[in-house]
């Protein structure tokens, strides 16, 4: 598995809010109001990673939840027809999430959740599926996890010390 540490600083980066919730704990002096917010960043060019924050206020959640994404991006590698190089299912918690190859002309074909890290990932032709649980934290987790397996062709002809046109015939 690829752990690449990508310097955030360097990348034109967009921000999303996927899902805001107001998260209520009682305590012996009433409630403790507080919101959770989960983000996706990308640059719509192979990186793109998802955050959550925690806070009072809203905005703040938002700008924790856009750090903790910039934190964990990851680098993904696209295609000629701006689809995902091979077939693959991502898996987080209880949800499991299809991603399938698309030809160009396609466009994006998934879910509120699903479509916002594919979207910001740079991947213009893919289809996709939740299958399993649909909670969107788990639905975000699982893309970003499915997405970070992907292999380029040259990265599977090397391990398996073959050529290119082997591997793609």
């Amino acid at each position: 598995m690829r752990h690449i540490i990508i310097d955030a600083s360097q990348l034109e980066l967009e921000e999303k809010v996927v899902s805001i919730k107001r998260v209520v704990k009682v305590v012996k002096g009433g409630r403790n109001a507080r919101f959770t917010a989960l983000v996706v960043v990308g640059d719509r060019n192979g990186h793109v990673g998802a955050g959550l924050g925690k806070a009072t206020e809203i905005p703040e959640a938002i700008r924790k939840g856009k750090e903790d994404a910039m934190k964990h991006l990851v680098e993904i590698p696209v295609d000629e027809n701006g689809s995902i190089t091979h077939d693959i299912i991502g898996k987080y918690g209880s949800a499991e999430v299809l991603l399938k190859r698309a030809p160009g002309g396609t466009g994006i074909i998934a879910g509120g959740t699903a479509r916002a890290v594919v979207d910001l990932a740079g991947i213009s032709n893919i289809r996709t599926k939740c299958l399993g649980s649909n909670n969107k934290q788990n639905v975000v987790l699982a893309t970003l996890e499915g997405l970070r397996q992907l292999k380029t062709p040259e990265e599977v002809a090397r391990a398996r010390g073959k050529s290119v046109s082997e591997i793609l015939a």
